[in-house]
Order: structure tokens, then C-alpha cells, then sequence
């Protein structure tokens, strides 16, 4: 069953800004939260769809890779909906916090009772990690895996994460008595109002250490070298941008990691170039090859190949390959490559050569004459694209 378009999901317009898409998915999120409606498959469902959407629009690198290539842009983000896997607790791990008072949002709106029995996310989740990786025209077209090692943040192997120097370090906090966050009571034009904030004594985690770890000194991560398989699919563009989930740096306390993130950068070809699907190739002729008709070697993605290049053939003329281009990261089928001829004027002539040119200069068929038959090299490129 084919996703639908996020900006649908949400009721907003692609112009939308980052204040009216969290509104939209508030709204969305009240209705059909599992409190609201309980044992609702099409609720729940609905639910992780607008959590999904949301997760990629409130994010301005996704959302314009979004914008670009559609859901093959975000494909690898790991996202709710679509079978990505994710709970309802996931959801609330978060995006707990998208009503304000850093506390769960649909507790604050459901008086306490919709989601009490479920606890806040431990910890604080760890920052993203952006790379950048170079590709080949080669790679580009046919997908490659690369192994890449990184440096990046690590849950503390000593002590599991907590920051605590052993289990007799750790000790329930008095404040939140273990639960992460306080309640809080506000008077509003509405009537008292009930909200949940992060625990102030132990900033959330529910615990409170009475001693560090030696080796992380209480925070709980290392730095430590890892290397990663990125899978990276064919057809991927110059700055692109690609995102594995919980591959960025371990969070702090025991919390959820953050995103790789992986930059795109296609290098140049010594002999080709790229233009969308296409591969562009500047060929070069003698006069008399081009006069005469010959065979030629080219290179293309996939090596070297001969192609036939006809008598009479005039500067300008392109040659297309098909299929020879690129794939496209969201369609299927390949591009081709256009091959535009161009003919090779000596710079220096012997004398001989002098003389034959010559002889050449003033015989009948060496004098030009186009007609209307000739197209342009504008029209001759309207006509390939067509």
C-alpha cells in the first residue's frame, strides 16, 4: 500500500512553517491517541502515521529532502509509519515534549490519567553526527556499501550507561521517587490545570548517583572509534543527504542515541560528466573522420565501448547510448549517454598539410552549405529530450 503525502497527513501546505506543522500534529495526535481510543487499530494506526509525517516535516534537513525526492528521500530515516517498527511508546519517548513544560503532553491534556501507567524516556538523547562521503560516477550508478569509522560518543561499557561508580552508587530519587518527572498544578483562565516537567534533582532519569564512574567520570559515554556499513542506493545525487537512525552519538544517562547523518558529495569524472539521468560525453574528430566515417572507442559507466561514428558526420551532431546513464534514486529505468561531437581544427599545419588543405579550400563539396535540414545544436537537443 503506497504512503501517503505527509502535507495530507498533517492538513498543511508545503509553505507551512515549523510552528503551524507541530499545531497540526498536536491537533492530529489528540484525536486519535490511544487513550482517546482504546483497542482503535485505525486510531493507533493513524496515530504513528501523523507522528511519522511530523518527524520528518518539524526536521528542515528531512523535510527538504522530502520535498525533493518524496518518501524515497527519507526512506532510510527509520520513521514510524509503513512498517518502520515504532510503538505508541516510542512515540510518546519522543515527542513527549512537543506540548511544552518538558513533561508528557498527553498528560497535561488528560489530566494525569491518559498515559499514566507509561513512563518518561531516561536520559538525554545523544547529538546527531554528520559525515560527508565521496562517490564515483561508477558507484553512483550501481550502489555501493562503503565502511566508514567514525568517532563518536559510546555507552560507558564500565558502567552500563548510568554514570554511576557501582549499583551501590545509585539510589532512587527522593524528589520524583524514581518516576523522572514532578506534577505541577497551574491556574489558568481554563480552570487548574495539570502538568508534568522534568524532575529538577535528577534532570529526568529517576535516579540520583552518589558517586561517578572512574572511567566516564559520571557522564556516562566514551569516545570510542566504530566502523559503519553504509548502505548507499544507486542513482543518489551531489548533495543529498541520507540518515541512519541510532547511529549518532550515545545519549547521556542511559538515554536514546542520535542519527547519522550522511552528506553526498558525487566527484567529478575525468572524461564524464552528469546532467540529471544523462552522462555527457565530448567527442572529438579529425576533419577526415568525421568526412569519411570511422570507428571509435568511448568510455562510458561501464567501460570502454566502439561505436560507429557515420560519413558526413557535422560538428555538433549527438550520439545517444541508451540506457548507458544513470538510475534515479525514486524511478525506475535509466538515463542515456548523449555523446556530442565535436571537430578537431590543427593549430599547425606543415607545409604539405598546408598545401592539401589548399588544394581542398575551393572544391565544390568542401563549401558549406547547411539548408534547413541542418538543425542546431539547441534543436538537436530539444529533439533527444523530447
Amino acid at each position: 500500500m503506497a504512503k501517503r503525502d505527509f502535507y495530507e497527513i498533517l492538513g498543511v501546505d508545503k509553505s507551512a512553517d515549523t510552528g503551524t506543522i507541530k499545531k497540526a500534529y498536536r491537533k492530529i495526535a489528540m484525536q486519535f491517541h490511544p487513550d482517546k481510543n482504546p483497542g482503535n487499530k485505525e486510531a493507533e494506526e493513524k496515530f504513528k502515521e501523523a507522528a511519522e509525517a511530523y518527524e520528518v516535516l518539524s526536521d528542515e534537513d528531512k523535510k527538504a529532502r522530502y520535498d525533493r525526492f518524496g518518501h524515497a528521500g527519507v526512506s532510510n530515516n527509520g520513521g514510524f509509519g509503513g512498517g518502520g517498527g515504532r510503538t505508541v511508546e516510542d512515540i510518546f519517548s519522543q515527542f513527549g515534549d512537543i506540548f511544552g513544560d518538558g513533561g508528557s503532553p498527553f498528560e497535561s491534556f488528560f489530566g494525569g490519567g491518559g498515559g499514566g501507567s507509561r513512563t518518561r524516556a531516561r536520559g538525554q538523547k545523544g547529538s546527531n553526527l554528520r559525515i560527508k562521503v565521496s562517490l564515483s560516477l561508477q558507484e553512483v550508478e550501481a550502489g555501493v556499501t562503503k565502511k566508514i569509522k567514525v568517532k563518536k560518543q559510546v555507552s560507558c561499557k564500565t558502567c552500563s550507561g548510568s554514570g554511576a561508580k557501582d549499583s551501590s552508587s545509585q539510589k532512587t530519587c527522593g524528589t520524583c521517587q524514581g518516576s523522572g518527572y514532578v506534577r505541577q498544578v497551574r491556574s489558568t483562565f481554563l480552570g487548574h490545570m495539570q502538568t508534568t516537567t522534568a524532575c529538577p534533582t535528577c534532570s529526568g532519569t529517576g535516579q540520583v548517583i552518589t558517586a561517578n564512574c572512574n572511567t566516564c567520570k559520571g557522564e556516562g559515554r566514551n569516545y570510542e572509534s566504530e566502523t559503519l556499513e553504509i548502505d548507499i542506493p544507486a542513482g543518489v545525487e551531489d548533495g543529498m543527504q541520507l540518515s541512519m537512525r541510532g547511529k549518532g552519538n550515545a545519549g547521556k544517562n542511559g538515554g536514546p542515541s542520535g542519527d547519522l547523518l550522511i552528506s553526498i558529495e558525487v566527484k567529478e569524472d575525468e572524461d564524464l560528466a552528469r546532467d540529471g539521468q544523462n552522462i555527457i560525453y565530448d567527442l572529438f574528430l579529425n576533419f577526415a573522420d568525421a568526412a569519411l566515417g570511422t570507428s571509435v572507442e568511448v568510455p562510458t559507466l561501464g567501460g570502454k565501448v566502439k561505436i560507429k561514428i557515420p560519413a558526413g558526420t557535422q560538428a555538433g551532431k549527438i550520439l545517444r547510448l541508451r540506457g548507458k546513464g544513470l538510475p534515479s534514486v525514486q524511478d525506475y529505468g535509466k538515463g542515456d549517454q548523449l555523446i556530442h561531437v565535436n571537430l578537431w581544427t590543427p593549430k599547425t599545419m606543415n607545409a604539405e598539410e598546408k598545401e592539401l588543405m589548399e588544394r581542398l579550400r575551393d572544391m565544390p563539396n568542401f563549401k558549406p552549405m547547411p539548408g534547413k535540414s541542418e538543425k542546431g545544436f539547441f534543436e538537436k537537443m530539444k529533439d533527444y529530450f523530447k
